[in-house]
């Protein structure tokens, strides 16, 4: 299952959360601003920045931060949860 640590003032996360719905998949939300441990994970993810949405699944974190669909697919693809879009 996917982890999303996330804020709650965060529209990115609200993207997120919402795209991720339409996909059908599920995903354990963790905020980060009640969570000290999740918020290690993202800054070390993200190279020190600490960038929300930050996804994570087998082991493949991304940041969702400036959210688009289209970056949300191709992480997506990658992890192997979405097959690729076919032309």
């Amino acid at each position: 299952m996917i982890t999303m640590y996330s804020t709650a003032w965060c529209p990115d996360c609200k993207a997120t959360k919402m795209a991720l719905e339409r996909l059908g998949l599920s995903y354990t939300e963790v905020n980060i601003d009640q969570h000290p441990e999740g918020e290690r994970l993202v800054l070390e993810a993200n190279g020190g920045r600490r960038s929300v949405p930050t996804l994570v699944y087998g082991g493949q974190a991304a940041s969702m931060s400036r959210f688009s669909v289209m970056k949300l697919h191709q992480w997506l693809e990658q992890v192997g949860l979405l097959e690729p879009a076919r032309n």
